[in-house]
């Protein structure tokens, strides 16, 4: 009775720790603008089942890529048991659904093949991340914590499946020792793939294997309410969010721009005044903010795409201006996007002015950086889960140029040979085709 009343405060400790911490995600999700994406559902399930679902996108590096998706499915399915343990935890019984029979074996069967397959494959991420030190993990963003927290999910995971293997080792035994007593056949169905190559290292006694199983069963369980703890704090929240992001994820080509209403009317103006199509607004209209300059001017869309960030690295490793050395890298921005939601969700929690004297851009995300952008959308087609830097370089550089008019010299040239020549280049708009004459 003890043991259920421990369990059931875990259980009830757990949901409340995980789901208070998801609630204030999310509340700093939609502290962002509001933006409506409800067009063609049809493409977006399709998206979200083929990318977060089935991870198409990993698969273009194979390697990792299968690795991963032994990971993440073994783990969910590995934990479907957990139904199982939390119902003995909270009842006092022990494998209840055995009375299944030959197909809850079946279950089990599946469960230690793919415990292995996750064990396997944390193993060789971790020589990846600390020993082959692959270059992407490594870069000036990856400081002590997000390397930390990758290591940490890493370990754990191998802890818990090897926990899991040696829990059903040791009860594997004493059900075929105590098999008439429980009532089944001791017909082999209990020699387990995977775990039966830990028997030998058991002892033989009931109440040895009864403590070890007990201890693995705990460590188990534990373990599991400590990773959905965890889990909201951590980069692997993407477990999760990834399915919503894809799905409201961008399905226009990737290269279209959206144009902003008000710059789109003052150009029409501009070309034919007397259009009424396109009349001026009224005077005592309120002026709209153009661009970002913290996370509160980007939508909650750009927000969630910050918080599904896996940290993975991939769009930094084919980023044209990071390889030739440049400040930017589009984890950094999603990276410094979260970090700063997060601080201004931590100073909303304490009562605190939201006017803390930073910003996104500058406190956290340089000019620098934001120019270095080619626009190339490398970054995006790489995103496992269609996160989109691009967007948010975008709006910082809408707000430097048109509310407070700053600009590389190179681009103010530009702008200032497209008010006077209506083209980029220095000449009139009448010698564009002086080039031919000698031809």
């Amino acid at each position: 009775m003890i043991a259920n009343i421990l369990f059931a405060v875990l259980l009830g400790l757990t949901a409340w720790l995980a789901g208070t911490r998801l609630l204030r995600v999310r509340k700093s999700i939609l502290s962002g603008r509001d933006v409506l994406i409800n067009d063609n559902s049809g493409l977006r399930w399709k998206t979200m089942i083929m990318v977060a679902l089935g991870q198409s996108k990993m698969m273009v590096r194979p390697i990792p890529g299968i690795l991963h998706f032994l990971v993440y499915a073994g783990f969910l399915i590995v934990n479907i048991e957990l139904l199982e343990i939390v119902i003995d935890g909270l009842f006092g019984t022990h494998r209840i659904l055995r009375f299944m029979g030959g197909f809850y074996v079946f279950l089990i069967h599946t469960f230690e093949y793919f415990a292995l397959a996750v064990i396997v494959a944390c193993i060789i991420f971790l020589i990846r991340r600390n020993v082959l030190r692959i270059k992407r993990f490594h870069l000036r963003e990856m400081t002590s914590w997000p390397k930390s927290d990758a290591n940490i999910i890493l370990i754990v995971e191998i802890l818990l499946m090897t926990a899991f293997l040696t829990m059903n080792a040791a009860d594997s035994v004493m059900i075929m020792q105590n098999s008439t007593q429980l009532g089944l056949e001791d017909n082999g169905l209990w020699q387990l793939p995977v775990s039966r190559w830990f028997q030998d290292l058991l002892p033989d006694t009931y109440g040895q294997l009864h403590m070890i199983e007990r201890v693995c069963w705990w460590f188990h369980i534990i373990g599991i309410f400590g990773f959905l703890v965890y889990l909201p704090h951590s980069k692997h929240l993407h477990i999760i969010l990834s399915f919503p992001n894809v799905y409201y994820g961008s399905i226009t080509p990737k290269g279209k721009f959206k144009n902003n209403p008000v710059v789109t009317r003052e150009v029409n103006l501009m070309i034919n005044p007397d259009a009424g199509a396109f009349a001026a607004p009224a005077t005592d209209s309120t002026p709209e903010k153009f661009g970002a300059k913290d996370t509160r001017d980007l939508t909650w869309k750009q927000l969630l795409d910050a918080y599904s960030c896996t940290e993975c690295g991939r769009c930094t490793s084919v980023c044209p201006a990071n390889q030739t050395g440049k400040l930017l890298s589009p984890r950094k921005i999603m990276m410094d996007t979260r970090d700063r939601a997060e601080e201004l969700s931590g100073l909303e929690m304490k009562g605190l002015a939201m006017e803390d004297g930073k910003s996104l851009l500058g406190s956290y995300i340089t000019e620098e950086e934001v120019w270095a952008c080619t626009t190339c959308n490398a970054c995006t087609d790489a995103c496992p889960v269609n996160i989109n830097p691009l967007g948010i370089i975008m709006d910082l550089r809408q707000f430097l140029i048109m509310e407070e008019s700053k600009s590389p010299e190179s681009i103010t040239g530009m702008f200032n040979n497209i008010e006077n020549n209506g083209a980029p280049w220095a000449f009139p708009a009448a010698e564009r085709l002086s080039w031919k004459n000698d031809l």
